[in-house]
């Protein structure tokens, strides 16, 4: 059995990460850049904020040069005093976001995040790495937050570094709020409509629910199999979120969701007769709107044909 110091546990337990859209976009930007000039898969940066102790505040960020070997994980470079020189530059222009972590891009954790970790306690204390997914096919919130921790085993044996999940969220300040529904308002399509924008936001909505489905899968084998270690917290989460589903055996609750869902179906097909209905009497209408102008077209005519015989024939009697 592995143990994490209580300290840290209790001290990590209740911290949230919060990132702002601002950090996201610069992201975003590096590793477009860093794609369209090199082949590289991830890349890495510093993160500025403040931390607060229960909340870290990410802020703002900045990119720094960062290379590695695909194919080994244990080489890689990164630059020390172009971190010094941008961070002495971003204090200067506001003295209140500080060094707090740094990010890279994943998707997912690598064998030298500890070792670059490490590498970041020269400049703070408690660095916090957060994994951004900038895929755009991604579904949910792109953020993971990590803090590292020492793992203290029950046999005596030497610890182990390890990276400890936090929760995270993403929010912004009202500036930022106004720039973000600028920033969307040129990227949603004005042609969508209201329908078409729901469903695509549910079919998203499910997407996620099947990728969280799919990890828990994959986490109770791995558990089953022995290859990942029981975790009585997370047992007790999937317990509490099973308890809550409700029971399809029950005659009453399926008798109760067949008569909801008939209710449901019943107003979609009323709904669909009067609207069948409407254009029919909208056909009609036309139809008789039609009829009238035709009868009035022909009427007109024939008016003005016996005005020009009249006219034609008072013309010949008088020479």
């Amino acid at each position: 059995m592995v143990a994490s110091t209580s300290e840290q546990l209790t001290a990590l337990a209740n911290t949230t990460v919060v990132v702002h859209p601002l950090v996201l976009l610069s992201v975003t930007d590096h590793h477009a850049r860093s794609v369209s000039r090199t082949s590289s898969k991830r890349v890495v940066g510093v993160l500025l904020g403040q931390d607060n102790g229960k909340t870290v505040n990410v802020a703002n960020s900045f990119a720094i040069p960062f290379e590695e070997d695909e194919k080994d994980s244990k080489t890689w470079f990164l630059d020390h005093n172009y971190i010094e020189g941008m961070y002495d530059m971003f204090r200067k222009v506001n003295a209140r976001e500080r060094m707090i972590g740094w990010y890279h891009t994943g998707p997912k954790l690598r064998a030298s995040d500890q070792e670059i970790n490490d590498l970041f306690k020269r400049f703070i204390a408690k660095p916090i790495m957060v994994i951004i997914d900038v895929r755009p096919d991604t579904v949910g919130i792109p953020t993971d937050a990590y803090y590292a921790v020492e793992e203290i085993k029950d046999d005596g044996t030497e610890t182990r570094k390890t990276f400890l999940h936090v929760p995270s969220a993403i929010e912004a300040e009202e500036a930022e709020e106004i720039g973000v529904e600028h920033l969307l308002r040129d990227i949603k399509d004005s042609t969508t409509t209201t329908l078409a924008t729901r469903v695509s936001e549910q079919l998203a909505s499910l997407q996620g629910l099947q990728s969280r489905l799919r990890d828990i899968h994959t986490y109770l084998l791995d558990v089953a199999e022995g290859k990942l270690p029981v975790n009585h917290q997370i047992i007790y989460h999937l317990q509490d979120a099973l308890n809550l589903l409700p029971d399809l055996s029950d005659a009453t609750l399926t008798q109760s969701f067949t008569s909801s869902t008939n209710d449901e179906l019943l107003v979609v097909y009323l709904s669909s007769l009067l609207r069948a209905v409407i254009a029919l009497h909208a056909l009609v209408d036309n139809k008789a709107t039609i009829g009238r102008a035709e009868l009035e077209d022909s009427v007109d005519d024939k008016e003005k044909r016996t005005v020009k015989a009249e006219n034609s024939n008072s013309k010949e009697l008088g020479k």
